[in-house]
């Protein structure tokens, strides 16, 4: 099945929970793209003690996960988050990308 993880928020519990759900979809040999968009694109910056939001990231690169990021969302963050693109390591897309991945997804669920 191919999932599309949609994540707009930027709390730390939300984001967890979505990458979560992403690493269980890969366990099933899902396809999993995640698209970052809005406070999303936040996503790899955000600090928690009570959520390793890092470990999960990281779970889901090494299941060979796509993360895709919105350009638009982080190129209207420069100002105030001058490193974010270098913080996402991803490929950054635009609204093109994303109508394709959800119009080819069989699955679409949003965080």
């Amino acid at each position: 099945m191919k999932v599309a993880v949609v994540i707009y928020s930027n709390d730390a519990e939300t984001v967890w929970n979505a990458y979560r759900f992403a690493n269980t979809c890969r366990v099933y040999e899902d396809e999993v793209t995640i698209f970052l968009m809005g406070k999303g694109v936040e996503a790899a910056s955000i600090q928690s003690l009570k959520f390793n939001i890092e470990e999960q990231i990281q779970l889901f690169e090494e299941q060979n996960g796509t993360v895709i990021g919105c350009g638009v969302c982080c190129e209207t963050r420069k100002d105030i988050m001058p490193g974010l693109k270098d913080d996402l390591q991803c490929t950054l897309g635009s609204m093109q990308d994303f109508y394709i991945l959800i119009k080819e997804s069989d699955k679409v669920i949003t965080f």
